[in-house]
């Protein structure tokens, strides 16, 4: 199955555009789960049982389980298998290399851990990119615009009349052969999601930078004009200030959370035309 099938069958069974990110640190994990022999792995369960009819999907962020030395890979790999075979699991590793070495690195995630999407970074152009669209049932999330202060350094830089980020999205459409191209879009740049989504209905879209980071949900779901995209949220989910006498205290807090925002996420998605 492509996996723009199986983006939209789950965003359909789930009734769900919302990613969690697991951005697990060792650091913010409440109590109750320090004391497991893999606590990032119980902190993971315990996350995906509670919401893993709620969302659409996980993101897993590389580097909060690198920093794990020796566990990394088994705690990516058991976590990977808590999650149900429908629902998407994206790796978040903005990779990007020379064509060579990203095929190492699609053989390592996509071939070996099986992940059906990757965040890539086009910067090293279109050799760069070719080793992960070679797996045709896979898609990646190309870096187009982001949502930090510094996206303002390279990707708002004008090529000619057109802004670098511009560039990266046309050039990616063209070499886009199988349909397998979304784009990293953060949740502040509303003008940009609305004018790409009326324009390609059919290209996903995700979205950081709702929760923690702050920019405003209900502008975003205004913008968004096709029901492709994936609003991430991760530490407004899975961190809390509570302390938890227990395990099941913590799981219904954050099915609570992921319900709440799943459900204004789906009543915004009424300003999206039935066509798309």
């Amino acid at each position: 199955m492509k996996y723009s099938e199986k983006l939209t069958k789950i965003i359909k069974k789930n009734k769900s555009n919302l990613i969690v990110g697991l951005d697990s640190d060792i650091k913010k994990i409440p109590q109750i789960f320090l004391s497991k022999k893999n606590p990032i792995l119980e902190f993971n369960k315990s996350i995906i049982k509670a919401t893993k009819n709620i969302v659409a999907g996980y993101k897993l962020n590389l580097a909060f389980y690198e920093v794990l030395g020796k566990n990394y890979f088994e705690t990516i790999k058991k976590t990977l298998d808590i999650i149900p075979k429908n629902m998407i699991k994206i790796c978040d590793g903005k990779r990007g290399d020379i064509g060579n070495t990203d095929e190492y690195y699609a053989r390592a995630y996509f071939d070996g851990l099986n992940f059906d999407s990757m965040t890539v970074n086009p910067f090293m152009g279109k050799d760069s990119v070719i080793p992960f669209l070679a797996r045709k049932d896979k898609g990646i999330y190309v870096l187009a615009l982001t949502s930090n202060p510094g996206s303002e350094d390279f990707q708002k830089q004008k090529i000619g009349k057109k802004y670098l980020f511009e560039r990266v999205i046309e050039k990616c459409l063209e070499w886009d052969k199988n349909k397998q191209i979304g784009f990293v879009i953060g949740a502040n740049h509303t003008g940009i999601i609305n004018k790409l989504t009326i324009y390609n209905p059919e290209i996903s879209i995700l979205i950081p930078g709702i929760g923690a980071q702050g920019n405003d949900l209900g502008t975003l779901l205004k913008n968004i004009k096709n029901d492709k995209f994936l609003i991430n949220s991760s530490r407004s989910i899975i961190y809390d200030n509570d302390d938890f006498n227990n395990v099941k205290d913590y799981e219904e807090k954050v099915r609570v959370k992921a319900e709440v925002l799943s459900d204004i996420i789906s009543i915004g998605k009424q300003n999206i035309p039935q066509s798309f």
